[in-house]
């Protein structure tokens, strides 16, 4: 009997492995049409609580969702417009930053040289490049953009998303079969991803924001565009921010030379350490978090399935998923494992 056990614990270890990868292979070859029902997806829980607010005020359904989404249209519309112009205006001065950065670096390696340092195995200078700059940046945003181009898709999903929101309740217990069932679990964990999102696109909202008018005060070009660059890499926690501030201290070092672009750095070190350390704690919960380690390997994975907006959505959806397990009694070790405190206070039951 035990070999038998054995034999099947085994079989599903198989079975859940084959599953899995089918799983994934699915999801990297339908990557055109899940990414933009995901940002729609994203999208339609931050819209939710304003939906809900124009109802409450006795504004029909339909209106309501039409109003929401046409501020939605014209934010992106806005963001698309001044970013797109920024990058176009940054790749036609790549070539004049790159006159400046290989004087200043012909500089640093003579006095490096007359100090005996010799930098060996990586060339730094050509890592740093505005050129090489301008190609890491094209990249991470150029599929962004390639998965927002198909605007019609994610607005219609959108659109159906928010007028479903309204009797997803009714449905929920329809499919129960009980028209007095409990919705309770199902309504907290809604709650905390919907907190999440809120609070973690507001606080991302105020760290491009600071970024993007402490520039502008510093004179760096295309403040706008490191300000955005902040905004949509703060959803990456801890190196996010380092690689959002990369582009902006080494333009300020050109522009300027070495004191702006401490002052710079200074800038992005103080937003994300009271932003990213002391008030988002503070209003989402310590129970929210991820550790680490969770962090960089749910980067790696979806960066893999999905490329660079994989790497933006991968811990939004490692939080989603990381609250439903919360709220599955089978599952709730995995939310334990996820969590960075290993300790998960549940609400709603």
């Amino acid at each position: 009997m035990k070999e038998m056990s054995r034999v099947g614990v085994g079989a599903r270890f198989l079975l859940t492995a084959a599953a899995f990868v089918v799983v994934v292979a699915g999801l990297r070859a339908a990557e055109s049409i899940i990414i933009p029902v995901l940002i729609s997806v994203f999208l339609a829980i931050l819209c939710v609580p304003a939906v809900s607010w124009l109802r409450r005020r006795r504004v029909p359904t339909v209106l309501a969702v039409l109003l929401v989404v046409l501020v939605m249209m014209g934010v992106m519309a806005g963001f698309a417009a001044i970013v797109g112009g920024s990058i176009n205006q940054f790749t036609d001065a790549v070539p004049r930053y790159q006159e400046r950065f290989n004087v200043l670096a012909t500089s640093v390696a003579g006095w490096l040289g007359k100090h005996n340092v010799q930098l060996k195995g990586v060339d730094v200078f050509r890592t740093f490049s505005p050129s090489s700059i301008l190609g890491m940046l094209g990249g991470a945003l150029k599929g962004l953009v390639s998965a927002l181009s198909n605007t019609v898709l994610v607005l219609l999903t959108l659109v159906f998303i928010l007028f479903e929101a309204a009797g997803l309740p009714g449905k929920l217990r329809a499919a129960l079969g009980d028209a007095n069932a409990d919705l309770g679990r199902f309504n907290a964990m809604t709650r905390r991803v919907q907190q999440y999102l809120v609070i973690k696109t507001a606080l991302s909202l105020a760290t491009g924001l600071i970024i993007g008018v402490w520039l502008a005060i510093l004179g760096v070009d295309f403040a706008v565009l490191w300000g955005f660059l902040a905004f949509i890499l703060n959803y990456i926690p801890n190196i996010g921010s380092i690689v959002a501030a990369v582009p902006a201290v080494l333009l300020a070092f050109i522009q300027f030379g070495v004191g702006k672009a401490v002052l710079a750095t200074i800038a992005y070190l103080v937003v994300n350490t009271v932003l990213g350390n002391v008030v988002e704690p503070a209003t989402m919960g310590r129970r929210l978090g991820l550790s680490t380690l969770v962090v960089f390997l749910s980067l790696v994975f979806w960066g893999w399935v999905w490329g660079p907006v994989g790497m933006l959505l991968s811990v939004p959806l490692t939080m989603v998923l990381k609250i439903s397990l919360e709220y599955s009694d089978d599952l709730r070790w995995l939310a334990i494992l996820l969590d960075s405190s290993g300790t998960i206070a549940r609400e709603g039951t």
